[in-house]
């Protein structure tokens, strides 16, 4: 029997050369589903990353394979799901650079919330330049955190936990759409991962926890929850991502034509 993917737990530094890259990860989506390797030259010649030079597009092909194709279901999923919200985009991006990287898993979703539930909820590059001297590898060099910490701070911009560009930066909380929602518990079903599907980093990281994580739960339609005391157990509508992401298409082409789903 296959293992199921799991979230990478080895630090590396493919940050320093791809932040989030929502876009590029759009563009990736539409032209890869899995079946295929994808060839970096071909990538190059027919521009799906625009103008392009043939070392960047290796670069994006590497991050990307490491974020998307490492979880099947998910890449088969999002080069179906062609009318994305923007917001929820940015979430898909965010979670699945949590899933590939170890210190920005760690960053997003536990260093930010804490700031963000504290008396002070920002943050600033020196912050997490300190933030990674005990967290990041003990060999690196004060240039080396400093840049980190700068793509750190980027890549929670783009994905809207983070707002500004200049310290103090406040740490807030993003939009978080029912089918980013839905997408993000799927997806975590069929992933080895730190925490429990109703207490992990990736909730925490866009403020989703407790009883308000409950709330959003119970109306979202495609699993079910029950609790009695501490014990909690999932019905799922769907058996799978890829199921579910197949009945999305179908009830949202459905509604377009103005039929019932």
């Amino acid at each position: 029997m296959n293992e199921p993917p799991k979230e990478t737990t080895k630090v590396h530094i493919r940050l320093l050369k791809c932040t989030l890259e929502v876009e590029n990860s759009r563009a990736y989506w539409e032209h890869a589903d899995g079946s295929a390797p994808v060839i970096a030259q071909q990538a190059f010649d027919e521009y799906w990353f625009g103008a392009r030079s043939l070392a960047r597009v290796r670069m994006l092909l590497a991050n990307f394979r490491a974020r998307f194709d490492a979880f099947p279901s998910a890449l088969f999923t999002l080069h179906g799901w062609s009318d994305m919200m923007p917001d929820t985009r940015r979430l898909v991006c965010h979670w699945h650079t949590q899933l590939s990287d170890p210190l920005y898993w760690a960053f997003s979703g536990i260093y930010l919330p804490h700031r963000r539930e504290g008396h002070h909820a920002s943050v600033a590059l020196d912050l997490v330049v300190d933030w990674l001297k005990q967290q990041g590898p003990a060999q690196w060099q004060m240039s080396t955190r400093i840049k980190f910490a700068s793509k750190l701070l980027t890549t929670a911009h783009a994905a809207g936990i983070v707002a500004g560009k200049g310290d103090p930066r406040s740490v807030v909380l993003p939009r978080v759409e029912d089918e980013a929602l839905a997408y993000l518990f799927y997806l975590l079903r069929e992933v080895r991962f730190s925490g429990t599907l109703l207490d992990n980093p990736y909730l925490r990281s866009v403020g989703l926890a407790d009883g308000l994580l409950e709330q959003r739960l119970r109306r979202l339609g495609v699993l079910q929850l029950r609790r009695q005391g501490d014990l909690v157990d999932f019905e799922w509508r769907y058996d799978g991502l890829a199921q579910w992401a197949e009945c999305m298409g179908n009830a949202r082409r459905c509604a377009a034509a103005g039929g019932a789903p």
